[in-house]
């Protein structure tokens, strides 16, 4: 039943967030000078820019949920095992520290790209 209530709670915040990407569009394609004077399908590029945005929420939620799971595994092993602590700490760092570097490369990715979205669609479809 919990994990109903999540999911409905992640669903109702990213269509809550729908309208607001809408306006953002509309209100572009209607001045010009803001930037409207091409061709570009705005619907397609708020989607675009919606889906990225998620594509990076999945990455940082997954590299904490492993986290997660890693440490709580390892501490687990500690309390049934507490001489093997030693042997414990280098694979539990290091896969740590993979989990991270996944999660970092995920916000790389969405920084370096946040200005280039509409660059990049535009030179996919060829719209000009």
């Amino acid at each position: 039943m919990i994990n109903a209530k999540k999911t409905a709670l992640v669903l109702v915040t990213i269509l809550s967030a729908l309208p607001a990407i809408a306006e953002e569009a509309a209100a572009v394609a209607a001045h010009p000078a803001a930037g409207g004077g091409h061709h570009m399908n705005f619907t397609f590029l708020g989607l675009a820019a919606l889906g990225a945005g998620l594509a990076i929420g999945l990455a940082a939620f997954g590299a904490a949920s492993g986290q997660g799971k890693a440490a709580a595994s390892a501490l687990e092993g500690i309390a049934r095992n507490p001489s093997a602590s030693g042997n414990m700490f280098l694979p539990l760092i290091l896969s740590l520290v993979f989990m991270e570097a996944l999660g970092i490369l995920a916000f790389l990715i969405a920084f370096f790209l946040k200005d280039q979205i509409g660059q990049v669609i535009a030179t996919a479809f060829g719209a000009h």
